[in-house]
């Protein structure tokens, strides 16, 4: 999977490199601000998501507020059945969930500030689709 180095505009507004993956995410899906993004998900969980931001917020965030809907590639028990690579995914805009992370996949691009896909082995857990 070819990789694309972006920050989500963060460095427009702050330096340095933080635990702000759902926030970068969601922007390189979604175009939005940076700053915007950040201050509600701040808004909503109380505290900065500089350093994480829950799965309950996560999804609240990404499924009511940006009306995206959650596409499940695993059960609980089931296995790694999708892995983070251009032939496994659909074609589209995705926000994809892997263990303790959120990235952007554009049309089989991954756009992160690192490469996280494990050579094509990390699991994907599941996905909004954006377009």
């Amino acid at each position: 999977m070819k990789f694309v180095y972006s920050d989500g505009g963060r460095s427009k507004y702050y330096k340095g490199i933080v635990g702000d993956c759902v926030v970068r995410a969601i922007c390189n899906a979604t175009n939005s601000d940076y700053q915007i993004v950040y201050k509600a998900i701040q808004s909503m969980q109380g505290g900065s998501p500089r350093n994480g931001v829950s799965n309950k917020n996560t999804h609240k965030y990404i499924e009511e507020i940006l009306g995206l809907k959650w596409v499940p590639t695993m059960k609980i028990g089931q296995g790694c059945k999708t892995h983070l690579c251009e032939e496994e995914l659909p074609k589209g805009v995705l926000i994809v969930k892997l263990s303790h992370h959120l990235s952007c996949v554009k049309n089989g691009v991954l756009y992160d500030i690192y490469d996280c896909t494990r050579d094509g082995n990390r699991c994907v857990y599941g996905y909004w689709l954006v377009d």
